[in-house]
Parts: structure tokens; C-alpha cells; sequence
């Protein structure tokens, strides 16, 4: 960044007196060009076109821009690729063809970081993080000399991310051949007595339990077998084979959650146990006929996650504070509502873990049930038979409850026994699909349940998100882009600072580790329930709601990027203005 600097300042596109000024409102040397954009000193298309046009005469390199924001990096490399009169490729967009990626040593690749993309009728497509470096495209082009290279451009950190996972392929290469060996000499069956394929299976569920992943995606693809994480809420490619590995790997897969392996023309659902590093898991699997194969995905369930505290969940102390005070009244509903993947589950376990005791009888039913719970009776649906959540929910109520768990309310039908439940003196947890808090009123309105049992029977609804956290290791000082400063300008305080992170080892070079919820609680009190029975409009009960304390998703999660928690990028990302 000091050599741009020096630039800026020897081409005299600012003045050391600008310079010195900028210099004084930025918190980092990484942020001098970003606040340069943002105070309007100049413009974002004038530093694309300058730059590109340095790199291109060498007085610039490609690493000297590496510090720079993604987006405006982007922009360099798109403008220097039409400069050169080559390709620039998102590398995540296109399907590698791996296989040739492997003919060149993987220590080349990675000396030059390139790429080998494709391989087409005249040529082989290369991507490079320095298209210029002709040193780089000769030493890979004397491995081809049958086939000139076609080079084109790809952001450096793509490239690496994808040698990565040449290189974690290549610690299974010997596995790799082994199953190989296996299926062409005939030792196996569909991989039923495969050993290899166990063990290949065991590092898959090793590598995804280490990285914190939540859920694991196999998915063919034309040319490749791509094995993909979740982690923190964010999909990211582990592990990347030949097609061939595909069908003896699913086989095997299914066989460990009894599915059927024959059947792949419709979806299946299984789970298996497994003992990853001396510790029980459980994986609930998926699959999904698609057009390459089958879609296999598994939820990993970590059995001691069951145990968790509310108070370790992340609620912010005041809902926290609202959340607990109404999981002590004897009677009414209480909602957890959020998208998919939102944590609604761990709530709602938390909130069982604290309420269990000898003397309530809880009985909960849950499609599919994902931990089990000491003093806690678990029922599963199986709509297959006829045993929904609404004919579960009448026999759960002949059993004498104190609180009952509803998994998800999905009809009507469940929602109105739900409510008759809570009106007849239980206490009944339940999530909803709904944007916010307020929204899950009107909801249970537009699925035909009378304004008047619903305020009658609400005790509160909790909203919820979940956003990354921001990296310890590597978290420093941020500016706001005035875009975004100007949109949230309502819900800053005077003096604000927020923090993001730069990327290290510790967290995979992305910033964040781990995940942090962001939420709302409403409480019903007697004037809310009233405008509930009277069908007040959504903007007057919001109205009412600000006014006597409720503070929405969007400034809980404001707050926690302020204290240094999380972006406000990944707030935004989860949460919307209102």
C-alpha cells in the first residue's frame, strides 16, 4: 500500500497536504484508498484504469494490489484482461476439469499460481494470477507441447483456494487408487465390502467435524465428484475427485443409513452414528435425484450441542432478560420464528434444557427428532402412516403435559390445536417461518386462526438470525462505505467504530470463526394483546411495540458489530432495513 501511495503522489493525483488529511481519518494503511473513493477525492473508475494501465507498463505488480477490497480488485484484474486481450474467469462459476489440473506437479502450480481450467479442441486454458509473467506460461507450456496454452486471468485468491484442494485430493491419492483397484478387479460390489471407501468416508466426516462444518454436500457434477461444507452458514468445496469415486462413495453412503441403493430416481432419507475422533455423531442424510447423479447431503449432530444453555445460545442480554420471563408463565404459545438455518432448533432446545425438571411432564414431537433429551419424551411424525403433527399433538395432549414442543407448526390444523392447547393451561414452544416477530401475528391470522385466540393465547415471539463472528485472531479497525453509513445512520451513536476481519490461518483466510445470533423478542402485554383482538395494522403495533422497549433484529444486530462481534456486512446480509 505505501508504494501506491508513493504513486498517487508522484503521478500528483493528490497532495501531500490531501494525503496527510486522509491519512488522519484512517485507521489502517489498508483503508487509505477506500476512504481516498469515499470521500469523492477520487473516483473508483479512475483507480481501475489507473492501476491497470501501471501493471500493464511494470511499474505496478499484480501483488501490489492484493490488499485492496475484493470488489475493486476485481475490477483491476477485469480492466487488465481486456487490456491484454484475454479471458478473465471466476473460477467459482466454471467447472475445472481436475484431471488435468493433476498432470501438471502441483509445486509449479503452486510456484506460479496457476490453474489449469479446460482442455479445448486448439488449447488448454490456463489461469494465472499474473498473466504476464512469461516465465510462468513457458515452464508450463513445455508439459504441453503438443497444444499451445490459452491464458487467461483469475483473482489469486481463487487460485489458491482451489490448489488448496488439489492438495488436501492429493493426501487421498493413494486411498483414490485403492478404490480404483478395488472396483476394476471386481472386489467390490456397488463398494459394499470396500474398506478403502470407508476410510475415504471417515476422512470426508473428519475433515468437515475439524472445520466446524454443520452439513456436508456431495454433488457430481460432468467431469467431477465436488464434497462441499457448510461452515458458519457459508458453503465452502473440500474436497474435489474424478467421477468415478461418485457412485461406489454414494453407495456406500447410503448403505450406512439403510437406503436403498438401487433406488435413484427418487428422494431418501436416512441417518447412521459414527465415532469421529473417540466422539459420537449422528448424520441425517439426504438424497436428491438431479440431472448428473444424485444430490447427497448430510446434517451433522453433534449430540452434546443438545445440552446447550439459553444463556450461551448469544442472545443479547435484554432479550435474553424478555425471553427467559416469558418461558415462566404456566400458559400460552410461545414462538421462535427465522429461515431455514437459523437456529430456531437450538433455541428451542435451550429453552427445554432450562425449563426440564422431574416435576413437569414435557413431551415434544419433531419431524425428525435431531437430539435426545433426559426428561423429555420425544415423539417423531411419520406421515407415511398417517402420524402428522396435529393427530400427534391430540394423542400429546391426552398424556397429561405441562409444556408441549412443536417441531415447526406447518397447517392450520396444527396452529388451531396449538392454540387450543395453550388456552386449556400448557405452555407450548413452536417455530414459525417468518421474516420478524411482528410478522408471525399476522401470519397466524392468514392461516385462519380468529384475532381473538390468537391475542388471547400469545405469550411471545422470538425472531432470529445467525451471522458470522468475527475472527480474534485477525479482527481489526473498519470504515463504513457512505452508502451503507447513510442507510443506518438512525441506529448509530455518536462515536462509532466497527471492526472486521483481515483473514489469517486461524479462520481460513475468510475473517470470521464461528457464529453469533442476532434476534428480537416481543412480549404480549395486555395493550398489545387488545390490538391483536381489534386487528390493529402492522405498522401500529411495530409503533407501539419501539415505544415500550422492543428493539428490532436490525439494531440488536447493529449493536453487535459495534462491540466488535461481527460485520456489519454480515448483518445486513441476514437482517433488513426497515
Amino acid at each position: 500500500m505505501e508504494k501506491i501511495t508513493s504513486l498517487l503522489l508522484e503521478k500528483s493525483i493528490i497532495t501531500p497536504e490531501v494525503m496527510q488529511k486522509v491519512k488522519e481519518d484512517t485507521t489502517s494503511e489498508k483503508n487509505l484508498l477506500h476512504n481516498l473513493i469515499a470521500k469523492g477525492i477520487i473516483s473508483e473508475n479512475f483507480v481501475v484504469k489507473f492501476f491497470g494501465d501501471l501493471i500493464r507498463e511494470g511499474s505496478l505488480n499484480i501483488d501490489d494490489i492484493e490488499n485492496l477490497p475484493d470488489t475493486l480488485k476485481e475490477k483491476i484484474l477485469k480492466y487488465l484482461a481486456k487490456l491484454l486481450n484475454i479471458d478473465f474467469l471466476d473460477l467459482d462459476s466454471i467447472d475445472i476439469d481436475f484431471r488435468l489440473a493433476t498432470k501438471v506437479p502441483l509445486s509449479q502450480l503452486k510456484k506460479y499460481v496457476a490453474i489449469l481450467v479446460k482442455e479445448e479442441d486448439i488449447n488448454i486454458v490456463v489461469a494465472f494470477k499474473d498473466p504476464l509473467d512469461i516465465s510462468a506460461q513457458e515452464a508450463i507450456q513445455r508439459l504441453f507441447p503438443k497444444k499451445p496454452l490459452k491464458p487467461a486471468i483469475a483473482p489469486a485468491k481463487q487460485i489458491e483456494r482451489y490448489l488448496n484442494k488439489l492438495e488436501l485430493s492429493e493426501s487421498v491419492k493413494g486411498l483414490i487408487n485403492e478404490i480404483r483397484k478395488e472396483i476394476n478387479a471386481g472386489n467390490i460390489n456397488e463398494a459394499r465390502e470396500s474398506s478403502a471407501i470407508l476410510r475415504l468416508i471417515e476422512i470426508i466426516l473428519k475433515t468437515a467435524i475439524i472445520s466446524r462444518a454443520s452439513d456436508i454436500h456431495i454433488e457430481p457434477t460432468g467431469k467431477n465428484c465436488i464434497i462441499r461444507s457448510r461452515i458458519d452458514g457459508i458453503l465452502t468445496e473440500t474436497f474435489i475427485f474424478d467421477k468415478d469415486i461418485y457412485p461406489p462413495l454414494s453407495s456406500r453412503l447410503k448403505l450406512l443409513a439403510n437406503l436403498d441403493i438401487a433406488e435413484k430416481r427418487k428422494p431418501q432419507d436416512g441417518r447412521f452414528s459414527a465415532t469421529i475422533m473417540n466422539k459420537e455423531y449422528d448424520f441425517r442424510i439426504s438424497t436428491l435425484p438431479i440431472m448428473t447423479g444424485e444430490s447427497i447431503v448430510m446434517r451433522i449432530l453433534d449430540k452434546s450441542k443438545a445440552m446447550i444453555k439459553l444463556e450461551d445460545a448469544g442472545m443479547s442480554d435484554y432479550n435474553y432478560k424478555k425471553f427467559t420471563s416469558a418461558l415462566k408463565t404456566p400458559y400460552g404459545i410461545i414462538l421462535v420464528t427465522g429461515p431455514t438455518g437459523s437456529g430456531k432448533t437450538t433455541t428451542l432446545y435451550g429453552a427445554l434444557n432450562m425449563l426440564r425438571s422431574v416435576e413437569k411432564k414435557i413431551i415434544t414431537v419433531e419431524d425428525p427428532i435431531e437430539y435426545q433429551m433426559n426428561l423429555v419424551q420425544q415423539s417423531q411424525v411419520q406421515p407415511k402412516i398417517g402420524f402428522t403433527f396435529a393427530t400427534a399433538l391430540r394423542s400429546i395432549l391426552r398424556q397429561d403435559p405441562d409444556i408441549v414442543m412443536i417441531g415447526e407448526i406447518r397447517d392450520q390444523e396444527t396452529l388451531r390445536i396449538a392454540v387450543q392447547a395453550a388456552l386449556t393451561g400448557h405452555l407450548v414452544l413452536s417455530t414459525l417461518h417468518t421474516n420478524d416477530a411482528i410478522s408471525a401475528i399476522t401470519r397466524m391470522v392468514d392461516m385462519g386462526i380468529e384475532p381473538y385466540l390468537v391475542s388471547g393465547s400469545l405469550i411471545a415471539i422470538e425472531a432470529q438470525r445467525l451471522v458470522r463472528k468475527i475472527c480474534p485472531y485477525c479482527r481489526e479497525k473498519t470504515v463504513l462505505l457512505p452508502n451503507i453509513e447513510k442507510d443506518i445512520k438512525e441506529y448509530l451513536p455518536t462515536n462509532y467504530q466497527f471492526y472486521k476481519g483481515k483473514g489469517c490461518k486461524h479462520c481460513n483466510m475468510t475473517g470470521y470463526m464461528g457464529r453469533e445470533m442476532v434476534s428480537e423478542v416481543l412480549t404480549v402485554d395486555d395493550q398489545l394483546s387488545s390490538m391483536i383482538a381489534r386487528e390493529e395494522s402492522k405498522e401500529k403495533i411495530t409503533k407501539y411495540a419501539i415505544e415500550n422497549g422492543f428493539i428490532p433484529m436490525i439494531q440488536d444486530g447493529i449493536n453487535k458489530a459495534l462491540e466488535g462481534y461481527t460485520t456489519i456486512e454480515e448483518v445486513l446480509r441476514v437482517t433488513r432495513l426497515s
